[in-house]
């Protein structure tokens, strides 16, 4: 067990009201509950009934993202399936203080044993802390398990992800209880202390599909549907070289001339279209056309103009930077083409950039981050409340087992990830004993 351990409880402070606002008139846009908040995420209604945890423990995986997409630089993003992602499991843990959260345990890629475990430097600890400040959870102390399946500064939103299953896994120990965009939310806190408060990677990561950061203040991400009848594939090849992102936002210009801000976004307009209409020529073109932030990134990733040349040479529709970097994303319609043309990136990193680099192939995560295994809670389990100086058996006179699995199941079905997920086969159900 972590020696660090950090408290959830805090001063309980005012939280606007949600603002309603209707939906969009675009058939397959869809606002995601949008609310004035502050950029801190503050603590819920739900957070005066420091909840009674639903599952002993709960594990959540949350896929990997593609930030900017080319002009729409901290406002566009989406999730790429391919099993890549992050897996967090949070448990109840009698020997962690009541209302803290403790990191037991990091593995994954080579680069996961630079992670810290003071879960105030962790990105899923930071995220998940956040969850149970927003929760109120006062009576019980969590660890933490983080697998990261993705490399650290890949351009890929590794910290988004490790946030994202965080935040779900502690919502969904507790039945749920979280919002759309208070995940979001508490993921962002941990976005801001790592790379700056920007939501296009943990959006998507949490959501799926392609997401429109509409606004930060107030906070408004909006879900773009792109059509279930339409192929797309990315193409995204990582080289062997990291790409902090705090390092590459320094190099972004301070100033933007007022044609190059008129092109950028006649492209991220296009772009939004291209997406609800599942044109992926328009897509990749679009996503080819970044004159701010891509030819500052560039030169900073050895190789990346000329791998650039190669995707479109080979057939891609577009091709850029998929975030920070320094992984390039290319896209197609055809999974056969997407290997071809990934081939041909990975021979222009070597050549002319002298890098080893991976290619993978995938398809676009619609469902994004989801429960992949729960435990419920434990006959005889006592959940001890402070304010009564006693103990309460959540198990009397109810069928936990039940209960835990239909208050899973409405959580999904309430934000269409059941019915989703089991149309694409990606996501994992939770796993009852």
């Amino acid at each position: 067990m972590a020696t660090a351990a950090f408290s959830a409880t805090s001063p309980t402070q005012s939280r606007p009201a949600h603002r309603h606002r209707p939906l969009p008139s675009l058939t397959r846009l869809r606002a995601i509950r949008c609310s004035s908040v502050s950029k801190v995420p503050a603590v819920t209604a739900a957070a005066t009934a420091d909840p009674s945890p639903v599952f002993r423990s709960v594990a959540a995986f949350a896929p990997a993202t593609v930030a900017n997409l080319g002009p729409g630089f901290d406002f566009l993003g989406c999730a790429v399936g391919g099993g890549l992602g992050d897996t967090v499991t949070v448990s109840v843990d009698s020997a962690v203080a009541p209302g803290t959260l403790s990191i037991a345990d990091v593995s994954g890629c080579a680069a996961a044993a630079k992670l810290s475990r003071n879960p105030l430097w962790n990105c899923a600890g930071i995220a998940g802390i956040a969850a149970m400040r927003m929760l109120g959870v006062r009576s019980v102390g969590l660890s933490l398990s983080l697998h990261k399946g993705l490399p650290l500064g890949s351009g890929l939103g590794s910290s988004a992800a490790s946030a994202a299953a965080a935040a779900l896994a502690v919502s969904e120990l507790f039945g749920g209880r979280l919002s759309p965009d208070e995940l979001v939310l508490a993921g962002l806190e941990s976005e801001k202390k790592v790379s700056g408060y920007h939501a296009d990677n943990v959006g998507p990561s949490i959501l799926g599909g392609f997401v429109l950061i509409r606004s930060y203040d107030p906070f408004e991400i909006i879900r773009l549907e792109f059509p279930a009848d339409r192929e797309l594939y990315f193409v995204l090849v990582g080289p062997e070289f990291e790409a902090p992102t705090k390092k590459m936002r320094e190099a972004l210009p301070a100033d933007i001339p007022m044609k190059d801000h008129v092109r950028n976004s006649s492209q991220a307009a296009a772009l939004v279209a291209a997406v609800l209409q599942g044109n992926v020529r328009v897509l990749g073109s679009a996503m080819s056309a970044d004159w701010i932030v891509e030819p500052r990134r560039a030169p900073l990733i050895p190789g990346m103009v000329s791998v650039k040349k190669a995707a479109i040479d080979s057939g891609a529709f577009g091709c850029t930077i998929s975030g920070a970097g320094p992984t390039a994303v290319a896209v197609t319609d055809d999974e056969e083409k997407g290997k071809e043309i990934g081939s041909r990136m990975v021979e222009a990193f070597l050549r002319d950039g002298n890098l080893k680099a991976s290619v993978t192939v995938a398809k676009l995560d619609r469902v994004g981050a989801r429960v992949t295994g729960s435990s419920a809670v434990q006959k005889g389990f006592t959940h001890f409340c402070p304010s009564e100086q006693s103990s309460v058996d959540i198990n009397k006179d109810l069928n936990l087992e039940h209960d835990a699995e239909m208050i899973l199941k409405k959580t999904w079905r309430k934000e269409g990830i059941l019915d989703e997920s089991s149309r694409q086969g990606e996501a994992g159900k939770a796993s009852l004993p």
